[in-house]
């Protein structure tokens, strides 16, 4: 299929990617920003536009993968007629592209993606279309970039977009605080990583709640005051710790 994509950023890369490993001609790449544009075009070996009238009438599928408050600013702008438009967001509703195109859906990428890494495992494809036959024709497309994928509404899209938030964003900033701790404390942050890859292993397998493990879960008050006791100096870490042991606890009950 021939595909425009309209975004430079993260998602339009390993996307873009995705669909040229797949067999997929990208055949144009628009940015505002004129050297990202060129590059990523190069990178998919596609030409790139700065100009939004400039963007090709005769691809397949049009992919929108900019910031989630520009799409907005892109539906105002682009009119594509009747050729299948979809946007990437995971909070954004359907119908925003309804200006843009008669025929319009989602492909929504469960995952969290960074350029210029590829992931390292399958990316799950949320879909979602305004008819039947777009969202069969949709489903169809991006089984041919993923072994994962679902049919997903605006509502199913965005409570997995909040639970994504709590396991990748919330638990990275964790990963952040304990790497900023062991600093402060000459520590290697590296010893932690066996123990990371074995929790992420353990809930591939079983519900979280039945590996969760600690001095909150076991109830351990005395451990835990005198962690509290350590992190006198670092407010801010103590007052997640505290939270963190409270929910931890409260779940027992």
């Amino acid at each position: 299929m021939d595909i425009v994509i309209i975004g430079t950023g993260n998602v339009a890369t390993v996307l873009g990617h995705a669909m040229r490993q797949a067999g997929h001609s990208i055949v144009q790449v628009y940015g505002r920003n004129a050297e990202k544009a060129e590059s990523l075009a190069l990178q998919l070996q596609s030409k790139a536009t700065t100009q939004l009238e400039e963007i090709s009438l005769h691809a397949g599928l049009y992919m929108i993968a900019v910031a989630d408050k520009a799409i907005s600013e892109i539906a105002n702008q682009l009119r594509l007629k009747d050729a299948m438009v979809v946007h990437t967001a995971g909070s954004v509703p359907l119908h925003l592209l309804q200006t843009i195109s008669a025929n319009h859906g989602v492909l929504y990428p469960l995952q969290s993606l960074r350029a210029p890494h590829l992931p390292t495992a399958p990316v799950p494809l949320m879909v979602h279309a305004n008819s039947t036959e777009n969202l069969e024709m949709l489903l169809r497309f991006a089984k041919t970039i993923s072994p994962i994928v679902q049919p997903c509404n605006d509502d199913n899209r965005l409570h997995l977009h909040l639970a994504a938030v709590l396991v990748n964003n919330f638990t990275n900033h964790l990963y952040k605080l304990a790497w900023d701790y062991c600093q402060q404390q000459g520590l290697d942050f590296q010893l932690l990583l066996p123990i990371i890859q074995e929790t992420a292993q353990r809930v591939s397998a079983y519900p979280p709640a039945e590996v969760q493990t600690g001095p909150a879960n076991r109830k351990d008050v005395s451990t835990m005051d005198r962690h509290l006791a350590m992190l006198q100096d670092n407010p801010d870490l103590k007052a997640m710790y505290q939270m963190m042991s409270s929910s931890i606890m409260d779940s027992k009950n």
